[in-house]
C-alpha cells in the first residue's frame, strides 16, 4: 500500500518545533523569577510542549533517516507546525490567567507566531512581564521560523514563485547542499538586528525589558508592544531607531547575505529592493505633504508620523505613533490600500510582496506594449533574467487567489454584522499579518469586541496569510490526498 504522506517524518520533524517552544517556554521562567511572578504556567505548557513533541518522535522509530520528504509531506510539515506551535503558544496565556477565553487566547499566540500583531488586550500594562516577555517572544520565533521557510523550504515546493525571488539562481547553487550553514548565517543576521537594535533602543533612555520586546517586534515585523499606546509616547530618537530597523526587517534576508559578503553588486542589481524603497518613499511623501498642509503639522512631525506609518503598514509591522483614522481622509485611505503591498520575499514581513507588484507591472507594462506591436515578443524580466511563462503565471494567480480570498473573508465577516470598513480591514490586516486596521479595529482599538466566530475566522486567515496560501488551502483539496 502507498502512502499518502509520511506520517513517520512529519511527526518527527513536528516534534523538534515542539521541543524548540518547550524550551523557550522554560526559558520565560528566569523572567518569572526576575520579577517574582509565578512560574507554573511556563513550567507546564513547556512539560505539555516536550511531552507531546516527545510521544510525535517516538512514533517515528524505525524510520529510515535517508528517508525521502515529498512536497506533499513539505507542506503537511509547515502548517501542522504553525497549528501545534500556537495552540502551545496559548497556554501560559490561558494557565496565567491573563486571557481567560481559549478563543482570544489562541488568537493572541496565532497572532503572535504569525507575526501580525493583532490584538484582543484592552489592558496590556496590566499583564506580567513575564507573559508580556513571551507575547513578544513569539514574535521573533515566528520570524526566525518564517526566514528559514520562505529562504530554505519554500524554494523546494516552487511556491508562487519562490524558486526564483527567494534566491538568486547563483547563491542556490552555492548554498543549497549547505543547508545548515545556511540557517546559522540566517540565525546571525537576524540576531544582530536584534541585540543591535536593543542596543539603540537603550541608547534612547528605553529600559532594557521593553527595549528587547520592542526589538522582538520589529525585527520579526510582529507589532506587540508592552505599552498600552505602542510607540506613541516615546522620543523622536526612538521612533526613528525603530522605523529603521523596520525597513531592514522587511527587506530580503538575501540581499542581507549579500551585503554580509560584501557582494554590493547583486544588491544593486535586485529591483524588488529599488521597487520597495521606492514605494515607502512616495507613499510617505504624499502623507507628509497632506499633514503639513492639509492638516497643519509641523514638518517634522508631519515627516515622522507619515513615514513611520507607511513604514510600520507596508513592512507589515503594525507598530503606532499616532491614530491615522484621524488623518484626512484620502491619507488614511493609503494606508488601507497600503496593506496590500508587503514587504520584500525572504523577509519577515507578510502581504503579497513588493515582487509580485513589481512582475504585475510588468505585465500590465507588456500588454501596452503588445498593443502597439502584436507580433513582438516580450519577456518579463526581473534582475535581468526572463521569467518563465510558469512562474509569470504562478504569481498572477497567487494574486488572484489572494484578493478572492480578501473577498471571501470580508463577506463571511459582514454576514457576522461587523460594519464594513471593520471587516474589509480586519480580514485585510491579518492576511497580511499587519495588526491594526482601520474602523473598530484601528490603532487605539483591538480586536476584543469582535464575536467568537470571527476571531476564529481571521486566526485562520492570519495562517493563510503568512504561509502563502497555497500551503493550507491545499491541504482541502480532494486531489492533495489523492494517492
Amino acid at each position: 500500500m502507498i502512502e499518502i504522506v509520511n506520517f513517520r517524518i512529519i511527526f518527527k520533524l513536528i516534534s523538534i518545533n515542539l521541543f524548540i517552544i518547550a524550551v523557550a517556554l522554560l526559558g520565560c521562567i528566569g523572567i518569572a523569577i526576575l520579577y517574582s511572578e509565578p512560574i507554573w504556567p511556563f513550567l507546564l505548557a513547556g512539560i505539555i510542549s516536550a511531552v507531546i513533541g516527545f510521544v510525535l518522535f517516538r512514533f517515528n522509530r524505525g524510520e529510515d533517516e535517508n528517508a525521502y520528504i515529498t512536497k506533499k509531506d513539505a507542506y503537511l510539515i509547515v502548517s501542522l507546525s504553525w497549528l501545534f506551535i500556537s495552540i502551545i503558544g496559548a497556554l501560559p496565556f490561558l494557565f496565567s490567567g491573563s486571557i481567560p477565553g481559549v478563543t482570544d487566547a489562541l488568537f493572541e499566540s496565532v497572532s503572535g507566531f504569525t507575526t501580525t500583531g493583532s490584538s484582543i488586550l484592552t489592558d496590556i500594562e496590566a499583564l506580567p512581564k513575564s507573559v508580556l516577555f513571551w507575547r513578544s517572544l513569539t514574535h521573533w520565533i515566528g520570524g526566525l521560523g518564517i526566514i528559514v521557510l520562505v529562504i530554505i523550504i519554500m524554494p523546494t515546493l516552487q511556491i508562487g514563485g519562490y524558486n526564483l525571488f527567494t534566491l538568486e539562481s547563483s547563491l542556490q547553487e552555492k548554498i543549497q547542499p549547505k543547508i545548515k550553514s545556511v540557517g546559522f548565517r540566517l540565525l546571525w543576521i537576524y540576531l544582530s538586528l536584534t541585540l543591535a537594535e536593543t542596543a539603540l533602543l537603550m541608547l534612547g533612555k528605553m529600559n532594557f525589558f521593553e527595549s528587547i520586546c520592542h526589538a522582538f517586534g520589529t525585527v520579526a515585523t510582529g507589532g506587540f508592544s508592552p505599552k498600552n499606546t505602542s510607540i506613541s509616547d516615546y522620543s523622536p530618537y526612538i521612533q526613528y531607531v525603530i522605523m529603521i530597523f523596520m525597513v531592514l526587517a522587511g527587506t530580503n534576508f538575501v540581499i542581507h547575505y549579500f551585503i554580509f559578503k560584501g557582494n554590493f553588486k547583486k544588491v544593486k542589481e535586485n529591483e524588488e529592493v529599488r521597487f520597495y524603497l521606492a514605494i515607502i518613499f512616495i507613499l510617505g511623501l504624499i502623507i507628509t505633504l497632506s499633514l503639513h498642509f492639509d492638516a497643519g503639522k509641523p514638518l517634522e512631525l508631519s515627516f515622522r508620523e507619515s513615514y513611520f506609518q507607511v513604514i510600520s503598514i507596508v513592512t507589515c509591522t503594525g507598530y503606532a505613533t499616532t491614530d491615522y483614522l484621524l488623518w484626512p481622509q484620502y491619507a488614511w485611505i493609503i494606508i488601507f490600500f497600503s496593506m496590500f503591498l508587503g514587504g520584500s520575499t525572504g523577509s519577515t514581513a507578510g502581504g503579497i510582496k513588493m515582487v509580485r507588484h513589481l512582475v504585475m507591472i510588468k505585465n500590465i507594462k507588456r500588454i501596452f506594449q503588445q498593443l502597439v506591436s502584436p507580433r513582438a515578443i516580450i519577456p518579463i524580466r526581473l534582475n535581468g533574467h526572463p521569467i518563465s511563462g510558469e512562474t509569470n503565471n504562478s504569481i498572477l494567480s497567487f494574486i488572484s487567489l489572494y484578493m478572492l480570498i480578501f473577498i471571501i473573508g470580508t463577506m463571511l465577516l459582514a454576514l457576522m454584522g461587523i460594519d464594513g470598513k471593520t471587516a474589509s480591514s480586519s480580514v485585510a490586516t491579518c492576511m497580511a499579518g499587519i495588526g491594526p486596521g482601520i474602523g473598530n479595529v484601528g490603532p487605539v482599538s483591538n480586536f476584543a469586541h469582535l464575536p467568537q466566530l470571527a476571531k476564529l475566522l481571521l486566526s485562520f486567515l492570519m495562517l493563510v496569510g503568512r504561509l502563502e496560501i497555497y500551503t493550507i488551502i491545499l491541504l482541502f483539496t480532494r486531489f492533495f490526498w489523492s494517492k
